[in-house]
């Protein structure tokens, strides 16, 4: 099986640079393992990579789709697969680098993501006005009492695959999880996971997220807000729609970057909590360890049995 390395680990805990660096050394290039990174509208919000950094290696599933075009795991396991094969045929290191738990482990491992079943293909009436008149949080914490095991695979803001599931749940009447089973790795993996002190990451989010202010994120998230009349997974993705209330004349904008930030160092509990249950990662603390990344090198060139 062909050989590829994955960086995972919460929010603003120093992934890219550390991607990029493994990338320079180990004759890699990368692909992006973001879920929202895919989207040319938008690039503050979703952390990208950087014009000068994408410069340094060659980055894949970045800037790909419009934020209105349909876009699901199946379609990133797809490209994301072929672009393991263009790496490798150049004798590069395919490098997945991101923090979606669920796209990741979909490419690693041979999950069902084929065509919908009878039940997915359409979704129940009353979970879509579920969801217009309760909201993307309160629609999951609905799978999430329902079928826990999905809910930690599903994304908040994916309002589309929760709906899908709980109509599933409601047609079949058995849990969604346990007709997504997994099944053997696609690859021969090696997963370095970054994680430190809690508090330590959080003050970390809490700096990007007025980084990213200063970046023009509130451009984003205006455009997001004029365009909710359209369905569409960038919507409902944090960094956005925590700004609706401002662009509504409801909430100052100083509440609403708190509320993001709240947000934020929730997701990054969520991602670590996932990464910890569902994938076998060999855990490093950048922040910490003044070694950790010749540490992590040592660790990669035993597993290429260099």
């Amino acid at each position: 099986m062909k050989k590829v390395l994955a960086i995972v680990g919460p929010t603003a805990i120093g992934k890219t640079n550390l991607a990029i660096d493994l990338a320079k050394r180990l004759n890699g290039e990368i692909i992006s393992g973001d879920s929202m990174q895919v989207y040319q509208e938008v690039a503050v919000g979703t952390a990208k990579a950087t014009a000068e950094e994408q410069a340094q290696v060659k980055h894949y599933l970045v800037d790909t789709q419009s934020v209105f075009d349909e876009y699901s795991v199946k379609d990133f396991v797809d490209q994301a697969t072929k672009a393991i094969e263009e790496i490798s045929q150049k004798g590069k290191l395919p490098i997945i680098a991101g923090g979606t738990g669920f796209y990741v482990n979909a490419l690693l491992n041979k999950m069902q993501l084929g065509e919908k079943t009878p039940e997915e293909r359409s979704v129940s009436q009353k979970w879509e006005n579920y969801l217009k008149e309760k909201g993307a949080e309160k629609l999951w914490q609905v799978l999430n009492e329902q079928d826990p095991k999905a809910a930690e695979k599903i994304p908040v803001a994916n309002s589309r695959r929760t709906m899908r599931a709980l109509t599933v749940i409601e047609r079949t009447g058995k849990k969604f999880s346990e007709q997504q089973k997994q099944i053997e790795p696609r690859y021969d993996y090696l997963i370095i996971g970054l994680n430190s002190d809690r508090q330590e990451i959080y003050r970390r989010i809490n700096l990007r997220v007025d980084k990213m202010m200063e970046q023009g994120m509130l451009d984003e998230a205006k455009f997001i807000y004029q365009n909710r009349a359209r369905e569409y997974q960038v919507l409902q993705a944090i960094a956005y729609k925590e700004f609706f209330p401002y662009f509504e004349g409801q909430e100052t904008l100083e509440h609403c970057i708190e509320d993001l930030k709240t947000a934020s160092r929730r997701y990054a509990k969520r991602q670590l909590t996932y990464f910890r249950n569902k994938l076998p990662v060999v855990w490093f603390d950048p922040l910490d360890d003044p070694d950790c990344e010749q540490k992590i090198l040592k660790k990669v060139k035993e597993w290429k049995n260099e």
